[in-house]
Order: structure tokens, then sequence, then C-alpha cells
């Protein structure tokens, strides 16, 4: 099985299920997410939301016998996957009940379901085990944010995984909100992970800019940047961004995390 990868979380249930010698060809996307592939001499192609007919010719040459793609999509992408002469296996994930279920259906295709069912109840366990310690401590509004131009909150599994480490997830998960919600909601955590950016959302430059200085979650300095690929990539590593959020809620009940980044003093703000 050759299997073309466009989108990050593709390729991380790939390496989480040992099978990378299944991938002929990825998104740049994907070799930062796994470094493991930039090793290997893969075709580069453009991901799920902005493949083109273009690039037909390329994963032609790739020779994959499968494309594996997931969201975002744009119609005229999927459109271009699909006139490419190539299966393809199309995700979109929105719980994580999904997640699973995606993973399982990847497993399939590189004969390692058992494995994958064996990763899906390690993650649930730790699910789990956040959701015992936490469920007697006082609930937490939490707005987490997935893209800052316009504003848009993380997507439903990473609610879900809020709701697990007792936190209120403020607005509707991957819908778009203003500034002056979140303000008058006022919550009492703010997360930020920008699809793209890593760890290095400006946390300090956002909270000035939008004048957010006063909210309470600034006050208290419960403002944190958790890296990208811990929440926006529906696969196994979601494991890593259940610890960061667990940390950055309840700093008393579980240890930091590497890659979990708190605001400064607010007296810094400019």
């Amino acid at each position: 099985m050759r299997i073309a990868s466009l989108q990050p979380s593709v390729a991380i249930t790939l390496a989480h299920l040992g099978a990378l010698d299944c991938v002929c060809a990825a998104t740049r996307f994907c070799i930062a997410a796994v470094p493991e592939l930039a090793e290997r001499k893969i075709t580069v192609l453009p991901d799920s939301w902005s493949f083109a007919e273009a690039d037909q010719a390329t994963l032609s040459r790739a020779a994959a016998d499968l494309v594996i793609a997931s969201v975002p999509y744009r119609e005229q992408s999927l459109s271009a996957i699909l006139k490419a002469a190539v299966p393809v296996l199309a995700l979109a994930p929105h719980t994580l009940a999904d997640v699973y279920q995606d993973a399982r259906l990847i497993a399939r295709q590189v004969d390692r379901l058992p494995l994958a069912e064996t990763l899906i109840e390690r993650l649930q366990t730790a699910l789990t085990d956040v959701q015992s310690q936490t469920a007697s401590t006082p609930p937490q509004t939490v707005y987490c944010e997935e893209w800052g131009k316009p504003l848009i909150a993380s997507q439903p599994w990473v609610a879900e995984l809020i709701a697990t480490a007792n936190g209120q997830f403020v607005g509707k998960p991957g819908a778009q909100t203003t500034v002056d919600a979140i303000a008058e909601a006022d919550p009492d955590v703010l997360l930020f992970a920008w699809c793209g950016a890593g760890d290095r959302v400006p946390l300090e430059r956002v909270i000035a800019h939008r004048q957010w200085q006063d909210l309470r979650a600034v006050r208290e300095r419960c403002v944190f940047c958790i890296p990208d690929e811990f929440l926006n990539t529906p696969s196994f590593n979601l494991q890593d961004g259940l610890a960061c959020l667990a940390a950055a809620l309840h700093p008393n009940l579980f240890p930091a995390q590497p890659g979990l980044r708190r605001l400064r003093s607010p007296q810094t703000l400019a």
C-alpha cells in the first residue's frame, strides 16, 4: 500500500501505527509534524485545502494506491483530489468519536487495527483519568482559539477535551466569534492554538491589540499558548493536548507540560 497523506493528522496516525513506510507522498505540513518523513524520498504535495488540478500530475508520479485527505477542505480542492484517478479516503472528523473511527479506518488500510485499538484505549484512559481528578474542582469558563483573523473558536473535539477537565467552552466550537463577544463573556481561561503557528502565538501582542488587558484571565495570567499540533490535528497526539489543557486549567493537580507557554506579567502589556 502506497499512501499519499494530505493532512498532518493522517501522517501522525500512520506514524503512531508504525506505518510510515507506506507513505509515498505528503504535504510539507505532514513533514513538519512527522520529521522522520524528511529522511525519506517522498513526493511533496499540497494539502486538502490547497490541492488543485495542476497538482494531479505530481500525485500521479507518486504512484499512490490511496490518497487520505482530511479537514479542512475547499470544494475546489476536494474536487481536484477526487478527479486525480486515485482512490480517496476523505475524512471529516468533528468529535472524539470521529477521531477514533478515523484512526480505525486508516489502520485498516495498513493492517494495524489491533494497534489502533490499543492507542484509542490509551487516549480514552487518559481522558477518564483527567475527568476523575477534576470532577470536584470548580468549573471554569474557557475560550480556546484556533485562528485569530477572523477569530475562530477551536473544534468540537477540543471542546470535549476541555469538558473532560471540567471546563465550560465559551462560544460555538469551530465558529467565528468577535473580540467584543469574548470580552463580554470574560472567561476564566484563554487558550490559543493557531493553525500552522506551532507554539508561536504572540500572546502579549494579541491581548494588547484586542484591548483585553482587563479580562479576568489576563489579570490572573490564565492565558496560554498550546502547540498547534496538540489540538488541531485530530489524531493520537490529542493526548498531549489534553495534558496541556489539564495543566493550564489545573496547575495544582497536573505537572507543567513541554510546549505550554503562559502569558508574561500583565504589567508588560502595551
